[in-house]
């Protein structure tokens, strides 16, 4: 099966609209987790007429980091995991878009995710959330993503060694956007 289109979904440029939008993470911490977000990001979702040759972008500025933890922030940011100076953003290009099920909101996102120098297609899991007016006239539309990648992949090898051949932060990290883009009349 393969998506030709999506009821709601115009044609067109869709901006990313950062203040109703939200790109977060989650990583094991010992036995509980941590949970974060990037605060400063860009990007647009650029539906074509055939829905399946639809692309969405994202640039990440890796300085906005916030886990609630100002040390844990800067720690972040520092050599040992991100190295910001070096590396201060992270993009996702999408190369390719297929059903996920029966639905048809449903989609599996394929992309390039470059981060500390290193890409590597990922896939996720969204869901096209619909479209409607805001108070102002502007027509938007919701979507939301989640997957999983293995932060060694990009070379964010930071940890610290504890008893047991166990270490204190986990590998796999769990991805969650939430995104509200605003339709671009041409």
């Amino acid at each position: 099966m393969t998506i030709t289109s999506v009821p709601g979904l115009l044609p067109g440029v869709w901006t990313i609209d950062p203040v109703h939008s939200e790109i977060g993470f989650t990583v094991r911490h010992l036995m509980s987790k941590v949970r974060g977000v990037f605060r400063e990001f860009e990007g647009a979702v650029e539906v074509a007429e055939d829905v399946a040759a639809s692309r969405a972008t994202a640039t990440v500025k890796m300085a906005s980091i916030d886990t609630g933890n100002q040390q844990r922030d800067d720690h972040l940011r520092s050599s040992d995991f991100f190295e910001i100076d070096k590396y201060p953003e992270m993009t996702f290009v999408s190369t390719g878009l297929r059903p996920n099920g029966d639905d048809p909101s449903s989609f599996i996102l394929v992309g390039d995710l470059s981060l500390k120098g290193v890409t590597k297609q990922i896939e996720l899991a969204a869901e096209f959330l619909g479209v409607d007016q805001d108070a102002f006239g502007a027509t938007r539309a919701g979507f939301e993503a989640t997957g999983k990648i293995n932060r060694k992949d990009f070379g964010v090898n930071g940890n610290v060694p504890l008893s047991g051949e166990k270490f204190l932060i986990g590998d796999e990290v769990t991805i969650n956007i939430t995104v509200e883009a605003v339709f671009k009349k041409e």
